[in-house]
């Protein structure tokens, strides 16, 4: 198989803040000849973070930005369909860090593992079986060390992440609590996550009101994706010897500069909690370990999940925003043709 041309999603200006349609550009590239120990990709599936907001940023972050020009940088699933290198067959599928293009040529060092589900939809590798699902399973399991009992609150409790954390919550033997925006999210909380119960903080005159009746004990673990007033809140609710995992900071537009808010000293002091920051990233090693029980759960139906699907490679300039117009109902993807 012989793909001259290739379309690309690349990175055409710096944004401020939540990156919009303007700042990419659709091109059209030339696709190498392939050298020894290099193989081609062909991408059935291209994912979208929230994370990528940070990937494009000029504010530090914990990866070097996106170049101006260069192809956006993304998680990718699909086939091998040549190679000349001995590790990756033809035929295989593999998931990586292979970026919004149809077409990625690699050499291994961006793959992040072979797929090995075969019985389970390939989409799912981006998803409860990616980076979605092992964030969701380390954050909650190896930092916040859930007890059987234990109130767990999750922010974003709906989205990719948050709905893993509270079904693995629940496998644990923890009461779960979401928290999301809208009457739709906060249903499919309940019905379809199986959340104990669920706050709309669109809806909620008093979060904090909300928060006390839905966790009467106080709240033993909360899983952050969103910092600012939704984290206040629950700050505000936490229970001696609680512990705060902070995953994302989506309801903050910007970094520059930082907000300024409530500080969190005197919840920690008094409540004698804990707080710690948390990069799946750190955890490469071990992902092999979590799929593989994450995997377990969904071929058993213990751990369900929503995916939002978008077709072709014109949704993407406008993919991230839409995340954070709060559009999806479930992990965001963009399928490409075969």
């Amino acid at each position: 198989m012989r793909q001259k041309a290739n379309t690309q999603v690349r990175l055409k200006a710096r944004p401020t803040g939540i990156p919009q349609p303007e700042h990419f550009e659709i091109v059209q590239a030339a696709l190498p000849d392939l050298r020894t120990g290099q193989f081609l990709v062909r991408n059935e599936y291209l994912s979208v973070e929230p994370a990528m907001r940070g990937w494009v940023s000029a504010a530090a972050n914990y990866s070097d930005p996106v170049g101006i020009g260069e192809v956006m940088r993304s998680f990718a699933a699909g086939e091998v369909v040549a190679s000349r290198h001995p590790k990756f067959a033809e035929g295989e599928k593999v998931m990586g860090l292979l970026g919004w293009q149809e077409y990625a040529v690699s050499d291994g060092r961006d793959i992040t593992r072979k797929v090995k589900e075969t019985d389970l939809p390939l989409s799912l590798s981006l998803g409860v079986l990616g980076l979605n699902g092992v964030t969701a399973y380390f954050g909650l399991l190896d930092v916040g060390r859930p007890r059987p009992g234990d109130t767990v609150v999750v922010s974003t409790a709906a989205g990719a992440v948050g709905s893993a954390v509270g079904q693995i919550a629940k496998i644990a033997g923890c009461r779960t609590v979401g928290i999301a925006g809208g009457p739709l999210k906060t249903k499919l909380c309940l019905e379809a996550f199986g959340y104990h119960a669920a706050i709309d903080y669109k809806a909620a005159d008093q979060l904090d009101h909300a928060l006390s009746v839905a966790c009467p004990a106080g709240v033993d673990i909360y899983f952050d994706n969103t910092a600012g007033p939704i984290s206040d809140g629950v700050l505000r609710q936490l229970a001696v010897k609680a512990c705060v995992v902070i995953c994302g900071t989506a309801s903050v537009a910007s970094w520059a500069p930082a907000p300024m808010g409530p500080r969190v000293e005197r919840h920690l002091l008094v409540k004698r909690a804990s707080m710690a920051g948390f990069i799946v990233f750190d955890y490469q090693h071990r992902y092999e370990q979590a799929i593989t029980r994450l995997a377990a759960w969904v071929r058993q139906g213990r751990l369900r999940y929503r995916e939002d699907i978008q077709d072709g490679i014109a949704a993407c300039p406008d993919a991230i925003a839409g995340l954070y117009r709060g559009e999806n109902l479930g992990k965001r993807l963009i399928r490409l043709p075969s």
